[in-house]
């Protein structure tokens, strides 16, 4: 049986969502990649001990987080169940529904039907009887957003989820969404969107303006950029990389000459400041105190404690942000 450090409440600092009561460790470990049935089990522990021992106490998920869909809920509920029985009341789990998750027309975007049925799926998977946040996954054109709202209150006012998150909502979404919510006296506390150096879209959707204007927190996922924002490809592209293993995600062509120089002078940015192109890249998420939390993913334990090294300086000089705007096109 697994025993969490004693002290593991000694390496992160926790950053409130807006202006709920709701702590997030300023790192999350995400459940995107390297949970599914296509890891190894024993690694997929290791990560999990690793992170919490750390601090690390919010583990983000979604229905269709694999692969297969389903399996990385699954593999985190044999987990929860054999280790962190004890911890529970310790950890945050989130989940998601709003992506195709099973044939037919009930499963897939923002209904009723849909978003009540994927979390008792996902309860069951996981094992749990609640999770503390639960999200709609990303905006339903079709569906009438007081019904996918209504979808989240029933969900909060049922007891299987705590709280309520939105995920890739631009900013005139989230401000009509958060209204009805707030009306409804729903705990809406955190949106979870992609950001990072070469991903700026929150910034010009109104999503980040949006969100601190209304006292909600935000969230952070691939901040690596699917692994641009490393020293990964600085020489080009190494044959174990997950373009050459998974082209799902991250394309050979995203690599142009252009992206190598960008990366290359990000890099010399990072190394100036003494730090590793990545550390570099999750203090710039962290830097103005308007992110909660930065998601990281990881396919090994050592790679969450390099991580973590990028709270040893989140400050920037007005100098290295704009040498970071002009490395990285912005």
């Amino acid at each position: 049986m697994y025993t969490a450090s004693s002290a593991r409440y000694s390496t992160l600092p926790y950053h409130r969502c807006g202006q709920s009561g709701l702590l997030l460790p300023a790192v999350s470990l995400g459940f995107w990649h390297n949970f599914g049935d296509t890891a190894h089990f024993e690694t997929m522990k290791q990560l999990c001990f690793t992170a919490f021992d750390h601090g690390i106490t919010h583990f983000d998920l979604a229905n269709n987080y694999g692969p297969a869909p389903g399996s990385a809920e699954k593999n985190l509920g044999r987990i929860l169940k054999d280790n962190f029985r004890p911890y529970r009341d310790e950890l945050i789990i989130s989940t998601k529904a709003g992506y195709e998750m099973w044939d037919g027309p009930y499963g897939n975007w923002g209904s009723r039907k849909y978003l009540l049925a994927s979390l008792d799926q996902s309860l069951e998977r996981l094992g749990l009887d609640y999770v503390d946040i639960f999200y709609h996954h990303r905006m339903d054109p079709n569906t009438p957003l007081e019904e996918t709202m209504g979808a989240l209150e029933q969900a909060v006012r049922s007891g299987k989820a705590l709280y309520a998150g939105l995920s890739n909502y631009d900013g005139p979404t989230l401000e009509k969404a958060c209204a009805i919510l707030t009306e409804r006296h729903v705990p809406f506390v955190l949106n979870q969107n992609r950001y990072s150096i070469f991903d700026r879209t929150i910034e010009k959707n109104g999503l980040k303006e949006t969100a601190n204007r209304l006292g909600k927190g935000i969230i952070a996922f691939s901040p690596l950029a699917q692994g641009l924002l490393t020293d990964r490809y600085l020489h080009g592209i190494p044959e174990d990389s997950r373009i050459r293993t998974d082209g799902r995600f991250l394309k050979e062509s995203t690599l142009t000459e252009e992206k190598l120089e960008q990366i290359r002078a990000l890099n010399a940015i990072a190394a100036a400041r003494g730090q590793t192109l990545a550390e570099m890249a999750l203090a710039w998420i962290l830097k103005d105190g308007q992110v909660t939390s930065v998601l990281i993913g990881a396919s090994r334990p050592e790679q969450i404690l390099d991580d973590l090294k990028a709270l040893d300086n989140t400050t920037f000089t007005p100098d290295e942000l704009r040498a970071i705007d002009a490395a990285s096109g912005f």
